[in-house]
């Protein structure tokens, strides 16, 4: 018998020994198998909070559509981590993204499974009963000239008589898509706790400009309950054009000197002007003399500035022989290229040095983006004589 005994104890030692206290996410299975031995050795008000803990980093902590995919990420996002790590990054991910939760503060999101048991519960507070979903949507902000700069959401669930259903102590997962021409643009999530919640904040900084057609945005509003996922959507929305998001556009100094792949480096001498080997058979002709441009060198680049001010890009791009502005797909690049520019006003131009090959000139001038901000730019634009026709071939913006 107390051989029996002595056993026994053995086995249970064994069996505490083998539970993991930290996250194994090998597989699904593994992932669920660890996060049940943590869970296990805590109390239950620690249990609830460190749920409620994997639900914040599932929902908001990891980028994946579904539910499959946000647990395949969210396992490699607390792989390896325990219980004190785990409820940290929680409480790091709830602050940054405006949730009003702690993992210090006692439960207040119902029951959180994050491995997808939504069955209703006599204490479920997610199972909130309600008919459908109501948004209202209004301005907010300002952008100087009287324009409001986001717009509000607040999403509300409703009864049949379209009044608003009274819960708290919930956890519904918000979703806000949004989307122009059937494109979608951007995804916001939050906790809805109570009917009380403050919504979405879009801001029109986040929206891409070039990609919002007619100045117009449709959004698709969801909130999950334990047994209905409740949808809302409003279409044609007007935003603020000026106020959409429109990179600035690209400051090039090209100052670098192109180099012949085929030239040597002498090894004893690096900071020496490479040469060009010479093939011995190759019979010796005496160098061309290049076309001597008779257009002052500032014409060109008084004409290249005009094409841009009036998006004449192709132009603009046709008077350049600039390696570092690549292609003309590139160069006239409506988010990342001259394709932001809506205007530029010249201050100055003049012409600096001059010979045979090369020349250069100095432009002042100020460049108002699609956005509608000016920027005072003093550039050195590079020039070469290409068959006697002056083309830009580098760009320096000076301080």
């Amino acid at each position: 018998m107390k051989k029996f005994s002595f056993l026994l104890v053995l086995s249970l030692l064994l069996f505490t020994a083998c539970k993991k206290d930290h996250v194994d996410a090998t597989n699904t299975k593994t992932l669920q198998s660890s996060i049940n031995d943590m869970t296990s050795s805590l109390s239950t008000i620690k249990q609830i909070k460190f749920n409620e803990a994997l639900y914040i980093l599932k929902t908001f902590g990891v980028e994946a559509d579904g539910d499959v995919e946000e647990l395949k990420a969210l396992g490699k996002l607390i792989d390896g981590k325990k219980v004190p790590e785990i409820l940290t990054l929680a409480d790091e991910v709830a602050q940054k993204n405006g949730i009003e939760w702690a993992s210090t503060s006692p439960p207040s999101l119902g029951e959180m499974n994050i491995f997808g048991d939504d069955k209703a519960k006599e204490t479920d507070a997610n199972d909130v009963k309600a008919s459908s979903l109501s948004i209202v949507t209004r301005p907010t902000g300002d952008d100087g000239t009287g324009a409001p700069t986001a717009i509000q959401i607040v999403p509300r669930l409703v009864d049949a008589a379209g009044n608003p259903v009274s819960f708290t102590g919930a956890g519904l997962e918000a979703t806000l898509e949004v989307f122009s021409n059937g494109v979608k643009l951007a995804t916001a999530k939050n906790l809805m706790q109570d009917n009380n919640f403050k919504g979405f904040n879009l801001k029109f900084s986040s929206i891409p400009a070039a990609k919002v057609v007619d100045s117009k945005i449709d959004i698709t509003v969801s909130v999950k309950t334990t047994a209905k996922t409740f949808k809302m959507s409003k279409i044609g929305l007007d935003v603020n054009a000026a106020a959409l998001k429109v990179p600035t556009a690209p400051k090039t100094d090209s100052t670098a000197v192109n180099q012949d792949p085929n030239a040597v480096i002498d090894p004893n001498n690096p900071t020496a002007t490479p040469t060009t080997p010479t093939d011995p058979n190759a019979t010796t002709t005496s160098p061309a003399t290049p076309k001597q441009p008779t257009a002052d060198p500032k014409n060109t680049v008084s004409k290249f500035l005009s094409n841009v001010s009036s998006q004449n890009l192709k132009a603009a791009y046709d008077t350049s022989s600039n390696p570092s502005w690549g292609s003309y797909e590139s160069f006239s690049n409506p988010t990342s290229g001259f394709g932001s520019v809506k205007n530029v006003s010249v201050k100055n131009i003049t012409t600096n040095a001059t010979n045979v090959g090369g020349a250069s000139v100095n432009a002042t001038y100020d460049v108002t983006d699609k956005n509608g901000k000016t920027t005072s730019l003093k550039v050195t634009f590079g020039l070469k004589n290409v068959n006697g026709d002056w083309k830009i071939s580098s760009y320096k913006i000076n301080p």
